[in-house]
């Protein structure tokens, strides 16, 4: 049994990794394509209509899929609840956006995201077809179907994407991509994962799901709001080029400490759910966890800090020099995300979503009081204010691992800070030879700052942290 979920944890990371990567790899080559074609303000337009959709889709799950994934024995029944909840909340969604968006228009001062926001939001009615088989996928560990219909819905809408860029359609290119993507990957997974709703919606196995995710509900809606905040503010109280740049400096920082913690998320919810009746087997394997993400996201965030000036003027041109600050100083606040969400990920393995809801509310305040204070400083200094957020949280978020699981704030930030010592030595190091390399030589830049940060980061790994290499070597030859 044990080595069987070893197994499947082992092939769910590997597959998972190959799903986030190639998607999201592939949708990075074809953004920066875009960035280059479409101009900051387009994307900050994308950026300010964003919380909407956000909140919608926190709304229309409810927590249901999380319930369903830690709910040992499921039902037909509980799938079938699942899914017309989801269609008929995503319906009231789009109703709900439709009347407001000359509201939130006149909001921005700008009647044009009318009709953008109209259209746009016409995904989130596509999406909740598909979130059953996603969530049946999640609980085989099952992330090679995935992989396969992320990548090809990539792959078509990121072409979709530049025809329409090409053609000058600014940014309703970006409309059309989104909205193509969903629908196509919507089809996929009705095309591969073959269920089919057999019975109609129980209140019984409402009542289960709502009883687990209504808190989940309330915290997601919470935390979807607190994260675009700052896209909501920028967009109100500065220009569009502005929240342009925020927003792609913030995808940028996102996009390595995101999809990294994710891969190690979806696998390590199914997996610590499966021993959540074996305290110390589950706290070997949260700390595990732990160590892992931190020993791949840390070294990537600290590199992408010393490279942020050479990749954005060679990839987007100096159209976007005015994010290579903000990008720097997001990657100080988000190389500690794996930390935030595998703390959070036990919390809801052990069931206590309450819990889960305390630390938000808590959260979430002390983060809109820096927000409010930095508010009239300008972008800069809201960005500087999310690093010490950051940190509270850090705290805040440990609270109770240190309770459940002896392993709270103080002993994992003991845990943690030869790696974190190890990757500012690592980017100091980047920065301090690149800075004797010719100025505008952003390709040789790159280069040479990959080389030696790679080069350092697998020595010193070798010689201070074998065992965690190993960990990671027997995982993927046991995929």
């Amino acid at each position: 049994m044990a080595d069987n979920l070893k197994k499947k944890t082992a092939h769910g990371v590997i597959w998972s990794a190959i799903e986030r990567f190639s998607t999201q790899g592939v949708q990075f080559l074809f953004g920066i394509i875009l960035a280059r074609m479409l101009t900051p303000a387009d994307y900050g337009v994308i950026a300010m209509l964003t919380v909407f959709l956000a909140i919608s889709q926190t709304f229309i799950d409810s927590g249901f899929s999380n319930a369903i994934i830690r709910k040992i024995d499921r039902t037909e029944k509980d799938m079938a609840t699942m899914f017309f909840f989801n269609i008929g909340m995503s319906l009231f969604c789009y109703a709900v956006i439709f009347l407001l968006a000359p509201f939130i228009a006149q909001f921005y001062a700008m009647p044009e995201l009318t009709l953008v926001l109209r259209v746009l939001a016409l995904k989130i009615i596509v999406q909740s077809f598909n979130a059953v088989q996603t969530t049946t996928l999640v609980i085989r560990i099952d992330f090679k179907k995935q992989a396969k219909i992320s990548l090809v819905c990539a792959v078509i809408s990121g072409a979709v994407g530049i025809f329409f860029a090409y053609n000058g359609y600014g940014v309703w290119a970006l409309v059309i991509q989104a909205l193509f993507s969903t629908v196509l990957m919507s089809t996929l997974y009705w095309l591969v994962v073959r269920w089919r709703p057999t019975c109609f919606f129980s209140r019984e196995s409402f009542k289960y799901l709502f009883s687990y995710g209504s808190k989940l509900l309330i915290s997601g809606i919470i935390d979807t709001v607190y994260n675009n905040i700052y896209p909501l503010i920028i967009g109100k109280y500065y220009t569009p080029a502005q929240l342009g740049g925020y927003s792609k400096a913030e995808h940028f920082a996102q996009f390595p400490s995101l999809n990294i913690t994710r891969i190690l998320q979806r696998v390590s919810f199914p997996v610590l759910s499966k021993m959540q009746n074996e305290p110390e087997r589950m706290r070997n394997g949260y700390l595990k966890f732990l160590n892992m993400s931190t020993f791949i996201v840390f070294p990537l965030m600290m590199g992408l800090f010393a490279l942020a000036k050479p990749c954005t003027l060679l990839f987007l041109t100096d159209r976007w020099e005015g994010m290579i600050i903000l990008l720097q100083i997001l990657c100080l606040a988000m190389m500690w995300y794996p930390v935030h969400a595998i703390n959070l990920n036990m919390l809801q393995v052990l069931g206590r979503s309450d819990l889960f809801l305390k630390l938000e509310i808590i959260k979430k305040t002390v983060g809109f009081t820096i927000l409010i204070i930095t508010l009239q400083m300008g972008v800069l200094e809201m960005c500087i204010g999310q690093v010490i957020s950051t940190w509270i949280s850090l705290f805040i978020n440990t609270f109770y691992s240190g309770r459940f699981l002896k392993a709270g704030f103080f002993t994992q930030m003991k845990f943690l800070f030869p790696a974190f010592l190890n990757v500012s030595i690592m980017a100091a190091l980047v920065i301090g030879i690149n800075s004797l390399l010719p100025e505008k030589q952003y390709a040789l830049q790159i280069a040479t700052g990959i080389a030696v940060g790679c080069i350092y980061y697998f020595i010193t790994s070798y010689l201070f942290n074998k065992k965690t290499i190993d960990e990671l070597l027997s995982m993927i030859k046991r995929k």
